[in-house]
């Protein structure tokens, strides 16, 4: 019988940040003193978009791109069913900086960075956006701090050679870009469609490491740097109504809604 080698792939890790939210299809109020909104007793759930970030470093992980993606949250103690969602999808192990103040943008972004710097993972994914806040912040201002080459709004990533090829659409159309490794790309919702997580999975993920830290232990402040005055929600939307012919239309878009 003939010997045969098969080469094993490059040791790279993919870090994978994710952010428990109110689930999507929870309606949410305003608190009555403005100052937030109302989450007490309210389903959460991962944010959908890091839910891609994570099913994507997994189908690296499986095409033999990566050999290891490691999950990570920042946040309550509570987080940890957030991270045991995303060892569930095919994580191998996670870790949670736990703190119960608030997190804005940079504080995240500064806690990503002191991981990155521990983990040394050739690229970090994370969701474009919360659905909490949609800041739109955190991935640009890691790369920023990292030093990082960085795709946001990626609808297709393809690693290979050191190199990560993002696409991305723009507001001209599509955008191609080619970044070295290490690098930091954020999901948009075109990229994929999450696995659906099964029990097995799910008994699975119980038994997977999920280490604690604090944001002491990185040698972060996370105070927070800026202060809401108030929150309210959306004026109510009037009914619509219907008009006999285009001469009241025209007359009520000049008169009521004064767009003419």
């Amino acid at each position: 019988m003939d010997d045969f080698y098969t080469e094993e792939p490059e040791f790279m890790k993919i870090l994978v940040a994710v952010k428990r939210v109110v689930d999507a299809n929870v309606k949410v109020g305003v608190k009555s003193d403005g100052s937030g909104v109302d989450v007490a007793s309210l389903k959460m759930a991962m944010n959908p978009f890091d839910e891609i970030a994570v099913e994507e470093a997994v189908r690296l992980k499986e095409a033999g791109v990566a050999s290891e993606v490691i999950a990570v949250s920042c946040g309550v103690s509570q987080c940890q069913e957030t991270l045991r969602t995303a060892l569930a999808i095919g994580a191998d192990r996670a870790v949670l900086v736990e703190t119960a103040g608030e997190l804005q943008p940079l504080a995240v972004a500064k806690l990503l960075k002191a991981l990155v710097d521990k983990e040394q993972p050739s690229l970090v994914i994370l969701g474009k956006q919360a659905i909490d806040d949609d800041s739109n912040q955190t991935g640009q201002m890691l790369a920023a701090l990292a030093n990082l080459p960085q795709a946001t709004f990626a609808s297709k990533v393809v690693v290979a050679d050191g190199r990560a090829t993002v696409s991305r659409e723009v507001d001209g159309g599509a955008q191609t870009l080619s970044l070295s490794l290490p690098a930091v790309v954020t999901t948009d919702l075109r990229l994929n469609e999450p696995r659906y997580v099964t029990l097995p999975n799910i008994m699975k993920a119980k038994k997977k490491p999920l280490e604690t830290l604090k944001p002491d232990e990185l040698g972060v402040d996370v105070t927070p740097r800026l202060t809401t005055l108030k929150v309210v929600e959306p004026p109510k939307r009037s009914a619509g109504v219907q008009v006999p012919d285009v001469k009241t239309l025209v007359g009520k878009l000049k008169s009521e809604a004064k767009v003419l």
